[in-house]
């Protein structure tokens, strides 16, 4: 059985954090966004205006997200040679282009 190190309690520690400092802001950023249109009837019918904005937000994040994972990609490869990191790169590679499909096609599910 593996033992719990303080430095991975304390890495898990942060990730808590900060995902809780993240659910905080998108609330508060629907909170403030209800309170602006005037009622959440408005603020839905507001996103559901902005909806093709949204999509090129999206992707631009997606195409700054990729080439930051090229860029990562190659130093991780070049700093571990003999293929190793390959499999594991090609597994979360694999994994973040399934969740963000899944994500991508629930949005359309749901307008349509």
């Amino acid at each position: 059985m593996s033992q719990w190190r303080p430095d991975l309690l304390q890495h898990a520690a942060r990730v808590l954090l900060w995902g809780m400092l993240l659910l905080i802001a998108a609330t508060a950023a629907n909170v403030a966004g209800i309170h602006l249109a005037g009622s959440l009837d408005s603020w839905r019918q507001w996103l559901k205006s902005h909806t093709d904005h949204f999509l090129i937000w999206r992707l631009l994040l997606y195409a700054g997200t990729a080439w930051g994972w090229l860029w990562m990609r190659r130093r991780v490869l070049a700093r571990e040679p003999g293929g190793k990191a390959q499999p594991r790169l090609l597994r979360a590679e694999i994994a973040t282009v399934l969740a963000v499909a899944a994500m991508e096609i629930s949005q359309f599910v749901q307008a349509g």
